[in-house]
Order: C-alpha cells, then structure tokens, then sequence
C-alpha cells in the first residue's frame, strides 16, 4: 500500500471556485489510515499559507506545511543558491514567500518569472530583456504555456519566462510542474521512498510527465483540464479513474 499521495490542486480537489463531490471524504479517510499527504500546485500567486486557507474554506483540512506551491518552491530553490540580487515578477500573496531576498530592479543577479499579472507591461518586459542581455540570470517559477483553471484561457508563467527566454538567449530554470525540483522538494518533505508515494493529477503534461521524471507512479483523474486528446501524447499514467472517489480504492484503502 502506498504512505504517501501528492495531489494536484486545481483539478483534481477543486476547479473553478468549487469543490469536488468526495474530495474531502477522500482526503479525510487517507489521513484516517496514516497516509502523508502534499498538495503540489502550480499557483504562483498563493502562498502555501493562502492556498491552505482557501482549501479550508472549501471544506479540506489541510496545513500550510501540506501545500507545495509553485512560489514557495522557487524561494527553497534561490536559498539553496543565494543569489545576491532578485527582481522577483509577481503578484499576490505568493509575494510573501520572497521577503528574505534582496530585491531591486538595476543590476538583478536573477530575474525570477511568476504571475505578474497586469504587470507584464511593454516596459517591464523591455526591461525584463535588457538585463538579461547584460548577464543576469532566468528563472521560471512554472513552465506551463496556458491556464484555464479560472473558466477562460489565461498566458500562464511559462509563456512570459519563454518569451524572455528565446528572446535573451539566456536558458531558463524551470521550478513548477513538470519539472523535476519541484517533485523532489515535495519527496524530501515527506520523508518517503520513491516507490512508497503516488502523484495524483488531472494533466498528463505536467502531473504525469513530472511523476515519471523522478520516478514515482502517477494516477490520471480525468477531471479539470483533462482532455481525451492527452493520452495521445505517448506518455501513459499508471493508474486512470473518473473520480477523486475512487482513488481509495485504487490504492487498496478500504
């Protein structure tokens, strides 16, 4: 049996402002049998703090120390580097995830690419390129092109960070899903074997795709923004359901 389940957020527990039927029985019942659990998402306008909280409103107990988010990964990551200067592009709370790193815009060491929202401008952008045409360093918090979590299609990071990128020449690191530090931030957090933990998720591209790069099993729900079409990519899930419902049974939890 497995000890360990890294859940996807946004489209798996919850879409578009609502909850799932069942995902918080689900969710209850693995904890009930001594299951680790991780929420791994994208996001990087929430906190770990603000998507645990919003979480709790929709009905989960779940833990700031039981979210992973896309922002709060890539501030483990530039500690582990200490870099000497950021100009970090984002908005929201996951904002707060940055405030122990210097900051300033002239002579960034990295330029460090989040949801910046109605600030990627003609100027930031602009600005964004010359430094790094002058030696500062990319990075991505998420490579993810589109989002269409909030109902309607969104440029997601990835699409900012990788029009930087090509136009810079300058090679991006990538944090989010489906990269690999990302996973393996979320295994050290949990203290398990590889062989012990199952990423469950509702995209093969980023969910699926990123389970298989560190070597963990992967469970496909096809809710959210799965799509038929996904599994012609040539990357195939270990397990495929319906509905959150089912995964206790997959896992062989009565």
């Amino acid at each position: 049996m497995y000890k360990g389940v890294i859940f996807d957020v946004d489209g798996v527990l919850t879409f578009q402002g609502k909850t799932y039927p069942g995902a918080v029985n689900t969710l209850n019942l693995l904890k009930e049998k001594g299951i680790t659990l991780k929420c791994v998402t994208n996001s990087t306008l929430k906190s770990r703090k603000s998507c645990a909280e919003k979480l709790e409103r929709a009905g989960f107990s779940i833990t700031p120390e039981e979210v992973i988010t896309a922002s709060y990964a890539t501030a483990v990551y530039l500690k582990e580097i200490n870099p000497r200067s950021c100009w970090i592009l984002l908005a929201g709370d996951g904002c707060t995830e940055f405030t122990e790193f210097y900051q300033e815009t002239q002579n960034p060491e990295y330029i460090v690419v989040g949801d910046y929202r109605d600030k990627f401008t003609f100027e930031n952008m602009n600005k964004a390129l010359r430094l790094l045409l002058k030696g500062s360093k990319l990075i991505g918090m998420s490579p993810e092109l589109i989002d269409a979590s909030m109902g309607d299609f969104e440029l997601n990071v990835g699409s900012w960070a990788k029009m930087l990128e090509v136009a810079s020449g300058v090679q991006a690191v990538y944090i989010g899903k489906p990269s690999s530090y990302i996973f393996e931030l979320a295994l050290k957090s949990m203290n398990l074997r590889k062989n012990d933990v199952i990423m469950v998720g509702d995209k093969v591209s980023t969910d699926v795709k990123g389970a298989q790069s560190v070597g963990i099993k992967s469970l496909l729900i096809k809710t959210g923004e799965f799509s038929e079409k996904d599994l012609d990519e040539g990357i195939t899930p270990d397990f495929i359901c319906d509905s959150i419902t089912d995964i206790p049974d997959i896992l062989g939890i009565c």
